[in-house]
């Protein structure tokens, strides 16, 4: 696998790819100006390439990798999507379908036939497995399969799963997307996006976009996602152990209506996880006895987690998530959890007695 150390060893050269802090270079070289690239993205972007399998491009967000992917549909396509998908997903499509750039066919993803039928003169079946904050699961083989059929290309956006455990290339996706924001750069600390795809074509029409629109990422941020993934296995093992375990506690808590977690048997999609995945990851949801306001109370009364939005980072992060304009669909008392790499009698201690200080709002 590529390593992300910026080129061959030489004796007493620095180990990490070197930060250029230029926009402008001199004439007639490889390079003309900061917008078309620089050395640290080339060094994330094999190694987000040789992790996924496919080519990789950095962009300024998560956010511009999906409108990237989605600007470069024609005028009127048919766009079919998860109806649980990430707000910011939905909130871009929304938008371009207001504008009449796109149509939009929001769907239950986790209902395969359902989905491909859908796709009956689809441009595009976007994905998302696990769901954001549902925690569905996508049958991605056979929905890429399904698809392909019908000539539908595919995008999965990976980015609660990770390439560690989960890699739609390999499963029929043609794109990947990434916020890096999240597991891959891993501390909460920079802003990113990143697209994968196998397909030259593709690759270099995304390559455009991103020139073109500017949606261009600071090389100082791409040298903190590249050393973020270096740590991406440790991270990542101590945090889905985390979450399994505080999955298996919070079902078993008086407090706790329902919990959403594919590592859990019960869990709708845990075989079809089981056998997609190589882990569950370390997000999940849950509910409370008595809904929102309790909910509230729960994220209002923690010390150690942190109740702030986003995900990824080394620290545990909750909130409610249906407070947010576009989640009216989120069950009220949902609590979504980034489970992080504290120890995990520490967080359930903060957990549990956060959920006695609510129970009498229950």
């Amino acid at each position: 696998m590529a390593s992300g150390r910026g080129g061959e060893a030489v004796a007493g050269s620095p180990i990490n790819v070197a930060v250029p802090l230029a926009s402008t270079y001199h004439a007639d070289g490889a390079r003309s100006y900061g917008r078309e690239g620089n050395a640290v993205w080339d060094a994330l972007e094999e190694v987000l390439g040789a992790l996924e399998g496919g080519r990789g491009l950095v962009f300024a967000s998560g956010l511009a990798a999906i409108a990237a992917v989605l600007e470069t549909l024609p005028v009127g396509a048919v766009v079919v999507a998860p109806e649980d998908a990430y707000l910011g997903t939905r909130g871009l499509l929304a938008d371009l379908a207001s504008r009449d750039r796109l149509r939009v066919r929001l769907v239950d993803i986790a209902d395969t036939p359902a989905t491909l039928a859908a796709c009956d003169g689809a441009d595009l079946l976007w994905c998302e497995s696990p769901t954001n904050p549902m925690m569905a699961i996508a049958d991605l083989g056979a929905l890429c399969g399904g698809a392909r059929a019908l000539g539908v290309p595919v995008v999965v956006d990976n980015t609660f799963a990770t390439p560690l455990l989960q890699r739609p290339l390999e499963l029929g996706a043609d794109v990947v997307v990434h916020s890096v924001t999240k597991f891959l750069a891993g501390h909460s600390d920079l802003v990113m996006g990143a697209t994968v795809t196998a397909d030259p074509d593709r690759w270099e029409a995304l390559r455009q976009h991103r020139s073109l629109h500017g949606a261009v990422a600071g090389p100082l941020e791409a040298f903190l996602a590249l050393r973020g993934v270096r740590t991406l296995p440790v991270r990542l093992d101590r945090a889905q152990a985390n979450a399994a375990e505080l999955a298996r506690r919070l079902a078993a808590h008086p407090g706790v209506s329902r919990v959403r977690y594919p590592g859990q048997a019960d869990h709708p999609g845990h075989d079809l996880a089981a056998r997609q995945m190589d882990g569950f990851g370390a997000m999940l949801s849950f509910e409370v006895h008595g809904g929102a306001p309790v909910a509230d109370a729960v994220c209002g009364a923690v010390r150690l987690c942190v109740h702030a939005t986003s995900l990824g980072g080394v620290e545990t992060l909750l909130e409610r998530r249906h407070r947010w304009e576009g989640e009216e669909a989120t069950p009220p008392g949902l609590v979504r959890v980034s489970v992080g790499i504290e120890d995990v009698e520490d967080l359930w201690s903060d957990l549990e007695a956060a959920l006695g200080v609510a129970a009498g709002l229950g």
